[in-house]
């Protein structure tokens, strides 16, 4: 019996590249939750940590913090929601969005002078 060619694992990636994938993993979801009034920034993280969660260990933690951020801040917005009725939904809705907006810019800024972080405020739910 042969092995499936095609079900090699990702190829790693050097230092640089892995800052740059670190900082792409913040960037991205940062662009499309500006872009989407923070309802696609969530997708951007997603997609940004399924394809580069395998290529090193810098890349898998930004793309996880990435994605912990979009989820927290997916929760916010959900509970923001109702909360609109009595008015203080839309003061939640836009400091979940400025919070979110700061973490990436944050992390953004940390993978590409290649630090490990953990953004506050921010539970684990991926690693």
């Amino acid at each position: 019996m042969s092995e499936n060619p095609y079900a090699t694992a990702p190829a790693s990636v050097s230092p640089g590249e892995e800052r740059t994938l670190g900082a792409v993993a913040h960037a991205v979801p940062l662009v499309a939750m500006v872009v989407s009034a923070g309802l696609l920034g969530f997708v951007g993280s997603l997609v940004i940590y399924l394809l580069y969660k395998d290529r090193g260990p810098f890349v898998r933690a930004h793309a996880a913090n990435s994605l912990n951020v979009q989820i927290i801040t997916g929760i916010v917005l959900l509970i923001s929601i109702p909360l609109m009725f009595v008015l203080i939904g839309f003061v939640t809705y836009g400091v979940a969005l400025v919070v979110a907006f700061v973490l990436h810019l944050l992390g953004a800024l940390k993978a590409h002078r290649g630090e490990w972080w953990n953004p506050p405020m921010t539970p684990r739910f991926v690693r």
